[in-house]
């Protein structure tokens, strides 16, 4: 049954505010439609323009436009060389893909705790779970934080592994100065509809390697290549292509590109308001003694995907199951990112326990996503600090 807005009260908004939403405005559509009565709509110059604007904008030298956040995972993950019998260590609070590109590769996700203070992997905690079977760190900047970059690539380094950030969060951070996606080994970004910028669905992979860059290329497409360089046999004609190995479909269309390149040229406008937003959220709550407030390490720039909330259960009189059903009652619709990923049935199947990693499943515990999106106004944030606020004086102990 569906709480009701405490003690019976009206609640702080007639309508729902939701966690997140996507910004599409008329320039977004007029590319989308320019793009649908072309003669590409997919495998056109359209990608080519979004991986030099993803160039441009982080400074990387090669950017590789894909199908989602995901595919940008498994196809880093196989240009790095991993597969069977290695072990590639992440975090458990992500998204589960994070983890599972591992597995797509038959090699093992090893779990390093979190820094309690940032939400980030902890670097110290990835020295200790290195063995001579890791192959490579997946850091994932999550909330848009940029991970201690400088600290994971010299552990990464030293141990002649790689360093793969998950920026799915992330674009439009930068980390002393540098855009995200110019710094690690290998980026990758998603363009899921909630995220920073849109393609519907979408990602990239950015590299400053051409070695990696290549081998890129050819898993993002089946295998294939037109490469003279690359190939094996003496070509048979102008049509000629070859297989040099297995890859995957996992090619982006004109269409997203086109709707990523719309929404790109708002990078600018979407950061500076997730900035303002969290801004006076963490100026609000960090009044309130019952919250903790995430930190931001002096290296990050942040263009901030998710904004956490983060309660202090021994000094309340509810828990964050009761807190999250409270606010809905207060029409502020939030989610929980994540539930650690060795929770999911699937890798309790495989042997993974609860308790490896406790700083993570405190946090999990203790907290929930608000709405942070570009087109929320004023009048919408001052709404989710008044209901916030209400929730905490009903219950403080």
């Amino acid at each position: 049954m569906e709480q009701l807005a405490i003690n019976g009260g009206k609640p702080v908004r007639e309508s729902k505010l939701y966690y997140g939403h996507q910004y599409i405005d008329e320039a977004d559509v007029k590319a989308v439609s320019e793009v649908l009565v072309s003669d590409y709509l997919t495998c056109g110059p359209k990608i080519t323009e979004l991986e030099q604007k993803l160039c441009e904008i982080t400074g990387a030298k090669y950017a590789v436009a894909i199908s989602n956040g995901t595919a940008a995972l498994h196809v880093a993950c196989l240009a790095a060389g991993i597969g069977e019998g290695d072990e590639v260590i992440t975090t458990p609070i992500t998204f589960a893909a994070s983890a599972n590109c591992a597995l797509y590769c038959g090699a093992k996700p090893v779990f390093a705790d979190i820094n309690p203070h940032t939400y980030n992997i902890d670097p110290a905690k990835v020295k200790e779970k290195i063995t001579d079977a890791t192959k490579a760190v997946i850091a994932v900047d999550f909330t848009g934080q940029a991970v201690e970059l400088d600290e994971l690539i010299a552990i990464c380094h030293e141990k002649g592994i790689l360093l793969i950030e998950d920026g799915a969060h992330s674009i439009g951070t930068k980390y002393k100065g540098k855009g995200v996606g110019s710094v690690a080994d290998m980026t990758t970004f998603s363009f899921h509809p909630v995220k920073t910028v849109t393609g519907g669905e979408g990602g990239a992979i950015l590299t400053n390697n051409k070695e990696l860059y290549e081998k890129l290329l050819l898993y993002r497409a089946h295998g294939i290549t037109r490469n003279e360089g690359l190939m094996e046999h003496e070509s048979d004609g102008p049509w000629y292509y070859e297989m040099i190995g297995l890859g995957y479909n996992y090619r982006i269309t004109d269409i997203q590109a086109a709707l990523v390149i719309s929404q790109l040229g708002k990078l600018k406008m979407f950061s500076d308001r997730r900035k303002e937003i969290v801004n006076k959220y963490n100026e609000a709550f960090r009044k309130i003694p019952e919250l903790f407030v995430q930190e931001e390490i002096q290296e990050s720039d942040t263009t901030r995907h998710l904004y956490i909330l983060r309660i202090r259960p021994e000094m309340l009189n509810i828990d964050r199951a009761g807190f999250f059903a409270a606010m809905n009652a207060e029409n502020i619709c939030c989610n929980v990112h994540y539930i650690p990923v060795y929770y999911m049935p699937y890798y309790e199947k495989l042997g993974y326990k609860r308790g490896i990693c406790p700083k993570a499943e405190k946090l999990y515990s203790e907290m929930m996503s608000l709405p942070l999106y570009p087109s929320m106004t004023d009048e919408d944030v001052d709404d989710v600090i008044r209901a916030v606020t209400k929730i905490v004086d009903a219950y403080r102990k």
